[in-house]
């Protein structure tokens, strides 16, 4: 007899995340469609890994509170440790802030559209999950964040589908408009011209999350770091489950963080081709908003962004087509790929224009 109808009311409710298509072991495409980063994470990185691998490391529990990974972020970013939170993924941190500052019914507010992983985790946790439109030019709409009376309020920065960063003053606004924890999700700010740590010293309810799927080529492994007021860090710390990233994962992290300038060349890399790949899209009529992220959003030109991602999938190449909101069924959000990737993704959009 299944428990099914034992499962609580909002479980039942929710569809579930829905993550981008995996090809299959062995499949070959031209994979664009979950900004990954197309360069392999430099060899320093690597070689931590291969060292953990190679020791004892596997057979013991990793370093609870990955006490290493905090000290290398401080380093890195100016920070204290205490500041400092490591999750599984920036996925992981997204889980804690809910479990930290939701209560059953209590609201989630975020401009939209926005990573839909949000709305998800506030129905697991009981809350209330409300969108507010961007602004003009991708401005925050703070008075309307505010009266919407939120326990907590995410903002994608760099946004994901668009690409667009809010400007940082409107940020440090909407912090001293609200008395509610603000999470800025940097997951692409790698990739940006600026981020938000530096307003951690002037508003105790900013929270800064990042990823190391995106800049620092490590999807694989599942990272991401909290950075926080060290009062609201201490609060994280209590509802993360124990030993919640492994061994490998940290000391990837931690000699990815004591060598930020050996990701430069990737990243550089990524960014000229984002631009490159931005002009040759508009070249061939669709619309391509500038980004800041390691991806862009294009616009079709009749409208209607499926038969375009079916067909581009029909020849290899995956991108990532979102039916819903209305808003987005005219578009494909396209990851930046190797030039190479980049290439095979315009010649079969031309295949796909010529019918």
């Amino acid at each position: 007899m299944s428990i099914s109808h034992r499962a609580r009311p909002e479980i039942q409710a929710m569809a579930g995340y829905q993550p981008g298509e995996q090809p299959a072991p062995g499949q070959r495409v031209i994979k664009l469609n979950t900004n990954e980063n197309p360069y392999p994470a430099p060899e320093v990185v690597l070689a931590a890994i291969r060292e953990q691998v190679a020791g004892p490391a596997l057979r013991r529990y990793p370093v609870p509170d990955a006490r290493p990974v905090r000290e290398a972020a401080a380093r890195a970013y100016g920070l204290e440790p205490d500041q400092v939170v490591v999750g599984n993924g920036s996925d992981d941190l997204l889980t804690m802030l809910l479990r930290t500052f939701v209560a059953p019914g209590a609201k989630v507010v975020a401009p939209a559209p926005t990573y839909s992983l949000y709305g998800t985790l506030t129905a697991i946790q009981g809350g209330t999950y409300r969108e507010v439109p961007w602004g003009v030019g991708g401005s925050l709409l703070i008075r309307a964040i505010a009266d919407a009376d939120p326990a907590l309020v995410l903002i994608t920065r760099p946004n994901a589908p668009f690409g667009f960063a809010c400007g940082l003053d409107q940020v440090s606004a909407l912090c001293r408009a609200v008395d509610a924890p603000v999470v800025l999700d940097e997951a692409y700010a790698d990739f940006a011209d600026d981020n938000g740590l530096s307003l951690l010293a002037d508003h105790p309810n900013l929270i800064v999350t990042r990823s190391f799927s995106k800049g620092f080529s490590l999807a694989g492994l599942r990272l991401g770091l909290g950075f926080a007021h060290p009062e609201a860090a201490a609060q994280l710390h209590k509802v993360r489950d124990s030993y919640n990233v492994d061994a490998l994962a940290q000391a990837a992290a931690t000699a990815a963080l004591d060598n930020l300038d050996a990701y430069r060349p990737n990243l550089d890399a990524v960014i000229g081709e984002r631009t490159r790949l931005a002009a040759a899209l508009r070249e061939r009529g669709l619309g391509v908003a500038e980004s800041q992220a390691n991806f862009l959003f294009a616009r079709v030109p009749d409208g209607d962004g499926r038969p375009w991602y079916e067909a581009l999938k029909a020849r290899g190449v995956l991108i990532r087509y979102f039916p819903e909101p209305e808003e987005l069924a005219d578009g494909l959000r396209i990851s930046v790929g190797t030039p190479e990737e980049n290439d095979a993704l315009l010649a079969a959009l031309d295949a796909v224009s010529a019918g």
